[in-house]
């Protein structure tokens, strides 16, 4: 079975190695990776893998600022997707968990019994006070998150999926695929426990149901780890390079503290640690891959370095340590009670 995972990057150097050493214990057979404007290396280390074969390196072709988007829309042409029987779109700080089998995503195909597409409810875990960028496995770092069934209030949560080769397609999205416009029926498409997708999601029926459906007992094959914040020093780098999608965007206080609920506890995803240490010491036993790896180490922490050389990123710092631990939506709530 060919897996194809389709991805955008922007300066993710010191983390690549892990994504893709992890990926491809889960049966991700080929990467596409989309890259624009790095200044840390991110694409010198990609060219690098591309050489070794199982992954493509491609310049984000987008003329605007809707990077994802464009690269989307141009990876559909791409013979490493054209030629996979399953595509996984989905970003570098997100690791698909599976529960199910031998932890793989054909495991996670056969247990949904082959649907035309699985979509993977997201479970946000935070930075739960861990200050310093540290090289080394980003899912070993950071085990806590928020209730899985509610974040920051909201019972829908956003999804990302898992696209069959011949499901009706009209588009990538980078949530979900869109159904061709000609298709004459919909296909069978299920969430992360196996069950169908809501009627208003499949359908794309209205904009809060577009990327998104309750989380309540949508887990049980598998979840979706979504590392957003990761250290106090990364997140620092995150804020200054914006994202793939919008230029300079700024991540402010709001976003941290919604993805920093530390309330429940979830180890699940380090049953393949083990492997993934091997798998890394095997790709770091390349010189040339474990020099570049270390160089967008250096390049990482030399910005961290320079953006605390400035006052605005030293109140930016000293913000984030005395953030409230709560999501602002609860505090407000336990306000409102007269709880706080």
């Amino acid at each position: 079975m060919r897996i194809t995972a389709v991805t955008c990057v922007k300066n993710e150097g010191p983390f690549l190695l892990e994504w893709i050493a992890y990926h491809r214990l889960i049966g991700v057979t080929d990467f596409l990776f989309y890259s624009n404007d790095c200044t840390d290396g991110s694409d010198v280390l990609l060219d690098a893998l591309a050489q070794r074969g199982g992954l493509s390196h491609l310049p984000n072709p987008a003329k605007g600022r809707a990077y994802q988007m464009e690269a989307l829309k141009d990876c559909a042409h791409q013979p490493v997707v054209q030629q996979a029987d399953w595509i996984w779109i989905a970003d570098v700080d997100e690791f698909l968990n599976i529960h199910v089998g031998d932890h793989s995503i054909p495991a996670l195909i056969e247990a949904c019994h082959s649907p035309a597409a699985i979509s993977v409810t997201f479970q946000f875990f935070a930075n739960a006070g861990i200050e310093r960028f540290e090289d080394r496995p980003v899912i070993e770092q950071f085990t806590r998150s928020h209730n899985p069934d509610i974040w920051c209030g909201e019972t829908a949560i956003e999804v990302k999926s898992l696209t069959r080769r011949d499901f009706p397609l009209g588009y990538y999205g980078a949530h979900r695929p869109f159904v061709s416009k000609s298709a004459k029926t919909h296909p069978r498409w299920c969430d992360g426990s196996g069950r169908q997708v809501p009627q208003k999601f499949l359908t794309a029926a209205n904009p809060r149901r577009i990327r998104k459906f309750p989380a309540k007992g949508a887990r049980q094959l598998a979840t979706l780890n979504h590392y957003a914040l990761r250290s106090l020093d990364s997140y620092l780098v995150k804020n200054d390079r914006g994202d793939v999608n919008r230029e300079n965007r700024a991540f402010d206080d709001t976003y941290w503290r919604e993805r920093n609920d530390p309330s429940w506890e979830d180890r699940s995803i380090l049953r393949l640690l083990p492997d993934l240490k091997a798998a890394l010491a095997g790709m770091k036993s390349d010189p040339e891959i474990a020099r570049l790896h270390d160089a967008c180490v250096a390049a990482h922490l030399a910005q961290r370095d320079a953006l605390l050389a400035q006052p605005a990123y030293q109140a930016m710092r000293a913000q984030l340590q005395k953030a409230s631990p709560l999501p602002p939506q609860e505090e407000a709530m336990l306000m409102r009670l007269g709880l706080m």
